[in-house]
């Protein structure tokens, strides 16, 4: 979901986990090295901001209110993405540190993220300041405060501004991923009391945002219309940017062979099938028996070279000994293909998903015939150890069940008026 939240005080969230763990505020600021009316004061704080009474008392301890628990476990994983981070960011080698992450965390601020944040995020230390409603020296300070902690650079001056060292690089979005835990961890309380808002932020790849997200969306709106939802469209290298950067909630689309990143995770939920589309009423739709002698008699228009669809495309002719007739038209765009199809006797190689909606309103037909090739399975890709709140969860649900009925729909609709039969394979 977004990640606008406020970070809090960390050392109130420390206060927080310390009273749950022990029961009591007197074990709990031992552990944390505060006095006991700190922690009382702290926790009370949070109380406020949140609206909810994280503790109740019974048998003269205290024990966790149902909210408490939901908040506790966001809390500790934000405080561990948090150390990791910290872990990471002072094993390099610019590094002078010599403690353990974890005895560095106390020593952080809620100032310091807020403002490395902002400067990681604009490069800006005047920007930066604007953004948080801060002074540039302010931030200027708690950045140095920050690295003399951690004894570590984590901006080096450029033509353009501040940059992100690789240190910088690796806490940023260690950082990015802690604040939107705290997100979560506001809609986690507020599902209890049967309210759920913010925004389900998805990274849509082509082969899914035709039918299978629009479905989704639909019916996830009747469910949860409190919740909004962002669909962004980018090239997969950005939208796995922002989901290992908590902008993103989770992305939907091909899923790759070789997943290089191991803080990522996939999951398939239906085979991608490729077809050959034409509009409806062209001539080959209404043959029984479709060779490659007949596709090669027509123009195409295909996507572009260096796209999964166009190898395949490339590879059934070559298989064949073929060469698709002169005049190919290029394009990425489905508006394009559409509207090329529509106004022309061109066949297109396809996503069967990607033309469901076309083929039932009735503008477009599958031809009666078999691609022998493939595409990557589509499914759902998330950060390694996230939790969905309540109406995350209800989106991924739905979005299953909605892929499960597009995949078991490979009952392609044929022109009206005909037999279903079995599609034939591409014959010479």
């Amino acid at each position: 979901m977004s990640t606008d939240a406020p970070f809090f005080n960390l050392r109130h969230l420390r206060a927080f986990l310390a009273v749950a763990d022990h029961g009591t505020v007197r074990l709990g600021a031992e552990q944390v090295h505060l006095s006991q009316p700190a922690v009382t004061q702290g926790i009370a704080k949070l109380e406020a901001s949140l609206g909810h009474t994280l503790f109740t008392r019974a048998r003269g301890r205290l024990a966790l209110s149902v909210e408490g628990m939901a908040y506790a476990a966001r809390v500790r994983r934000s405080l561990e993405l948090l150390e990791a981070g910290v872990a990471d960011a002072t094993r390099m080698p610019t590094s002078n540190n010599t403690r353990a992450a974890a005895n560095l965390i106390p020593l952080l601020t809620s100032t310091q993220l807020r403002a490395f944040l902002a400067v990681g995020a604009l490069n800006n230390l005047t920007l930066a300041a604007r953004t948080i409603g801060s002074s540039q020296p302010a931030v200027h300070r708690s950045i140095r405060e920050l690295e003399a902690i951690l004894k570590v650079s984590l901006f080096e001056r450029t033509t353009r501004g501040s940059a992100l060292t690789r240190a910088g690089q690796v806490l940023w979005q260690q950082t990015k991923l802690v604040r939107a835990e705290l997100q979560q961890a506001l809609h986690d309380i507020e599902a209890l009391d049967g309210r759920h808002g913010g925004t389900i932020v998805v990274g849509c790849m082509p082969l899914s945002r035709h039918y299978v997200l629009p479905e989704t969306i639909n019916a996830f709106s009747t469910i949860y219309p409190g919740v909004s939802i962002r669909v962004i469209e980018s090239p997969y290298s950005d939208l796995l940017y922002g989901l290992r950067h908590g902008e993103i909630d989770f992305l939907l689309g091909a899923l790759r062979v070789q997943l290089r990143e191991h803080d990522v995770r996939q999951r398939a939920l239906f085979p991608a099938s490729l077809c050959i589309a034409a509009r409806k009423g062209h001539p080959l739709t209404s043959k029984k028996r479709i060779t490659m002698r007949d596709l090669g008699a027509y123009p195409w228009v295909i996507p572009p070279d260096g796209t999964p669809t166009r190898e395949r495309f490339d590879r059934l002719f070559a298989r064949h000994e073929m060469t698709p007739q002169a005049g190919l038209v290029e394009s990425s765009s489905q508006v394009v293909i559409r509207g090329v199809l529509l106004g022309s006797d061109r066949l297109t190689l396809i996503s069967t998903h990607q033309v469901q909606l076309e083929v039932r309103l009735g503008v477009l037909e599958i031809l009666n015939v078999v691609v022998d090739e493939s595409l990557r399975d589509i499914g759902i890709t998330t950060r390694r150890g996230w939790q969905p709140t309540v109406a995350q969860g209800a989106f991924l649900r739905i979005l299953r069940e909605v892929a499960t009925r597009s995949a078991s729909a490979d009952t392609i609709p044929l022109a009206p008026g005909r037999r279903r039969r079995t599609r034939r394979r591409t014959d010479d």
